[in-house]
């Protein structure tokens, strides 16, 4: 690992200027538009349908105005139809494959993830500076779950020095949390939601300040987070957390000791944003839908992938000096409900959810048939232990919806654990439902 006191873990990468990561990204395109054409039968397909000859691509701006756009729907009709479990996208044999991982599944089912690697896992790998930035070193202890969600841990912390401590984070497993972060001193947590309220419950019987007091920082993602929750990790537990999202399932964007937006790898991930339904970009620090092109993927790379993610990039070099772009993530495509002409935000409903004790952890859905509706519909979680009187919290949060959001809504009642065992996915809780 070299100078263990170094703040970037592969400095010349991450500080590398501008154009010469520009130039970087426009080779690795050229390598990957004949190969994907020659190997992949989903983007010839796609790319033949609209009039692409791939030695047309003799440059990024040729890239971006000729390749076109995909989404996750066009890979699932492809699958359907073809009977393909990689919808047309492995570029290599599958006994070539060294694993098959897959995404959360929160928007469906689960995308398979076909990766080529030698000593850890792509999808792992990618987060080493980030991890790094945390301050990450050899010989500190991680507690991780076990699994292969999204990417084999074993060998990659193994590589980095790492001794990983494998515990069971789901739903109802809050005490051997503590038990093990007592224990085993870990430098290092994944958080997800369902930690965090099985933390929260055992706050009366744990000192969880000083149970997660060997922390040199933990990480959040499969959601967004609330300021109540956040203030509560990081003022009332003392533990500097750092939040991450997707990079357009082509790997992760996580924050730095700066906490000012997700940096995305632009070695490994080509980001654009453009209008939402359109080819536009749109200018950069406007709000757009996350493109991404997989720059390092061996086996079925995404190339203009439309993430349904909405987000703002900016090209700025970070407070902490890195160059490679930062996004902050403003929600999905197709979030938005009008209500009787009326838009409504999930930042709004999520502001008055949380005023409330009961429901300060910020658990709702809202509850649809189409993203236009003639009544809000909320599905809230709320913590037992806090609640004493369910139609007085019902007529709170009622208030407190129509007072943020100017919409009375319809709100059911439930508790919390309940809530998170509706979801269909293990890492992310969907916020916006069918009915």
């Amino acid at each position: 690992m070299g100078d263990v006191d170094r703040r970037f873990l592969q400095p010349d990468i991450e500080t590398m200027p501008r154009p010469q990561l520009r130039a970087l990204q426009e080779r690795r395109v050229l390598e990957l538009v004949p190969a994907a054409y020659e190997t992949s039968a989903f983007y010839r397909e796609l790319w033949t349908a609209s009039g692409v000859d791939p030695r047309q691509v003799r440059s990024l701006a040729d890239f971006t105005e000729l390749i076109p756009t995909f989404t996750k729907s066009d890979l699932r009709a492809y699958r359907d139809r073809t009977g393909d479990p990689f919808a047309g996208l492995l570029q290599v044999p599958a006994d070539r494959l060294t694993s098959i991982m897959s995404t959360s599944g929160t928007t469906g089912d689960p995308e398979l993830l076909p990766e080529i690697w030698d000593i850890a896992a792509p999808t792992p790998v990618c987060s080493a500076r980030d991890l790094w930035e945390i301050g990450l070193r050899p010989g500190d202890r991680a507690l991780v779950p076990p699994g292969t969600f999204r990417g084999f841990y074993d060998s990659f912390f193994q590589e980095m020095g790492i001794v990983p401590i494998y515990v069971d984070t789901w739903i109802g497993q809050g005490e051997e949390i503590v038990q093990a972060m007592l224990r085993y001193r870990p430098a290092y947590l994944q958080l997800m939601m369902p930690t965090l309220l099985e933390l929260e419950r055992l706050a009366s019987r744990y000192d969880i300040r000083e149970a997660l007091s060997s922390l040199k920082g933990a990480s959040f993602a499969g959601q967004p987070i609330g300021k109540q929750l956040a203030h509560k990790i990081r003022d009332e537990w003392g533990v500097e957390l750092f939040v991450y999202a997707s990079a357009g399932d082509t790997g992760t964007a996580w924050e730095c000791r700066e906490h000012d937006g997700y940096h995305l790898w632009e070695d490994l991930v080509l980001a654009e944003t453009l209008v939402p339904e359109r080819n536009e970009p749109t200018a950069i620090g406007e709000i757009g839908e996350l493109v991404a092109t997989d720059l390092d993927n061996r086996a079925a790379p995404l190339i203009r992938y439309r993430s349904g993610d909405l987000i703002r990039l900016n090209q700025d070099t970070c407070g902490c000096g890195r160059t490679h772009a930062r996004q902050w993530v403003v929600g999905r495509r197709g979030d938005e409900t009008v209500v009787d002409g009326r838009s409504v935000v999930l930042s709004e409903v999520w502001t008055a959810v949380e005023s409330q004790d009961e429901t300060q952890d910020g658990m709702f859905q809202i509850i649809r048939t189409a993203a236009h509706v003639d009544r809000l519909r909320l599905r809230v979680g709320y913590e037992p232990t806090r609640t004493t009187d369910l139609p007085a919290l019902r007529a709170r949060l009622c208030a407190a919806v129509a007072s943020q959001v100017g919409v009375t809504p319809d709100i059911e009642l439930v508790p919390v654990d309940d809530l998170l065992g509706r979801s269909s996915s293990v890492a992310k809780f969907p916020r916006v439902v069918q009915a």
